[in-house]
């Protein structure tokens, strides 16, 4: 694995972690995620960029605000996403053109 995309799912990880302390705290974790929410979003958007992050910060955003979805590991699913459909376009692409 690429040590770039090893330490971008290591912060991804630490970034749901976070997010998920505030649901430790009974109350007052609900009141953390006011503050986690936007900070988070903007984290999220700077992460993956264009429309993919734009819709996942949004997402993140109501994610966070919504009591009890918390649990939710949105930065380490965008990442999946966005690097196993990468991987496996360009793996499709080199057999082509093996193929060929």
């Amino acid at each position: 694995m690429n040590n770039n995309k090893s330490t971008s799912l290591f912060l991804c990880i630490i970034m749901d972690v976070i997010g998920y302390a505030t649901y430790s705290i009974p109350v007052i974790g609900e009141l953390g995620d006011l503050v986690w929410a936007p900070i988070s979003a903007l984290i999220f958007f700077k992460m993956f960029g264009s429309w993919k992050g734009a819709f996942g910060a949004v997402f993140n955003f109501v994610e966070e605000l919504m009591p009890g979805l918390d649990f939710i590991p949105s930065f380490s699913l965008m990442w999946f996403l966005q690097n196993f459909r990468r991987g496996s376009s360009q793996e499709n692409l080199q057999l082509r053109q093996r193929i060929n």
